[in-house]
């Protein structure tokens, strides 16, 4: 059995980039910055680190995410792994590691940096819900 399977709650590090593949695909992309605070066992001093990850959307979802995400916003992305290659204009071979998005839960509250709270990931929905007037989800609250 195997297993790929990403899951990130961080801060939109940039406006989503909507573009329209030439059979006709919505995909966006978008980075996500998360940072892990611990404090360090010998000197007691607290740290911080920041990871950068690159997000791509794709169909509905990616017309959902150009809508209503904007810089800055607080983001839940699921997904999976993806690296891809190519060769640049010298010929050196690159690659790049991104997240393909298969749902999105926009955290801010109605009015804050984002939008709505809840972005469907389904096909069929065409439009996001409404905020439910849920209480805001602390990231320090989550127990693993």
């Amino acid at each position: 059995m195997n297993l790929n399977k990403v899951m990130l709650i961080g801060n939109v590090t940039r406006d989503p980039e909507v573009r329209t593949t030439p059979n006709g695909q919505n995909v966006a992309t978008i980075g996500v910055a998360t940072n892990r605070r611990w404090t360090d066992q010998a000197s007691g001093q607290k740290k911080e680190e920041v990871e950068f990850h690159n997000v791509v959307v794709w169909r509905k979802l990616a017309d959902i995410v150009g809508q209503y995400v904007k810089k800055g916003s607080k983001i839940y992305i699921e997904g999976r792994l993806r690296t891809r290659s190519w060769d640049d204009q010298s010929g050196q071979k690159k690659y790049r590691t991104e997240i393909v998005a298969e749902n999105v839960i926009m955290l801010d509250r109605a009015g804050q940096s984002g939008g709505p709270a809840v972005a469907p990931a389904s096909d069929e929905a065409t439009q996001p819900e409404p905020p439910t007037g849920e209480p805001e989800i602390n990231v320090e609250d989550i127990p693993f």
